[in-house]
């Protein structure tokens, strides 16, 4: 089967957490949004009302006649039949739980630069941007971190990952996490970046992985930007 992938071309945000599983799991897939029309194809799917289960926004997968939704949902689909999950139900229960909160990570990261409403120019809130990034560069942020190092080094199997012995998508997503909020709050992740030594050894793992290295090294992988959901302000890194 090939994949199609739904999300819009000029940026990583949410539908990089799907192309890194994509790419890990060396199955074929077409970018939809970034072939000719495509973008246009995306939007006409989104307003098709013959689908049965219409997703709400990109990104989100077509798989034969399936069409799912959310990222989570995705990588659920995805890491059961592509090796990305473990075998067992409590397993992949579990993978699918630190996913959701990578999400709720993720939502909290977006909100940094825009806590009043997604329509308004950052430059619209700048003020309550500020307030928002200290708290969350001060509270938010080690609570997350500290939370996946000790999911790390409580696992029976070993730290090397989240979820047992073997790399699954939740690891996938932690690494582009990390990589994001380097790029967003370099100065703040300078700072805490020791205190979670086994978060950064999970980065660099995932990051050293054959087929993610190379997807790094790709054209595939667009650079983050301030577009995306991280984004940099120097003011909001202190």
């Amino acid at each position: 089967m090939r994949y199609e992938l739904y999300y819009w071309a000029s940026i990583q945000g949410r539908g990089e957490f799907v192309r890194l599983a994509l790419e890990e799991a060396g199955v074929p897939y077409v970018d939809i949004a970034r072939t000719d029309g495509g973008e246009d194809r995306m939007l006409a799917l989104l307003a098709d009302d013959t689908l049965a289960s219409p997703p709400f926004a990109p990104p989100f997968l077509k798989a034969g006649n399936r069409v799912i939704g959310q990222t989570a949902n995705v990588l659920l689909f995805l890491g059961e039949r592509h090796g990305l999950a473990p075998k067992s139900e409590t397993g992949r229960l579990w993978t699918h739980q630190l996913q959701l909160t990578l999400a709720d990570l993720v939502v909290e990261v977006h909100d940094t630069h825009h806590p009043i409403a997604s329509g308004l120019y950052y430059e619209d809130q700048r003020r309550e941007a500020k307030r928002r990034a200290t708290d969350f560069v001060t509270n938010r942020l080690p609570k997350y971190l500290r939370y996946f190092e000790r999911v790390l080094a409580s696992n029976p199997k070993g730290p090397a990952y989240l979820v047992g012995a073997r790399s699954t998508y939740a690891d996938l997503s932690l690494f582009q996490v990390v990589a994001g909020l380097r790029y967003a709050f370099p100065n703040a992740m300078a700072r805490t970046a020791k205190r979670y030594p086994q978060v950064m050894a999970l980065h660099a793992r995932v990051a050293a992985r054959p087929r993610i290295a190379a997807y790094l090294a790709s054209e595939r992988r667009l650079p983050f930007n301030q577009q995306d959901i991280f984004r940099h302000y120097a003011e909001l890194d202190r």
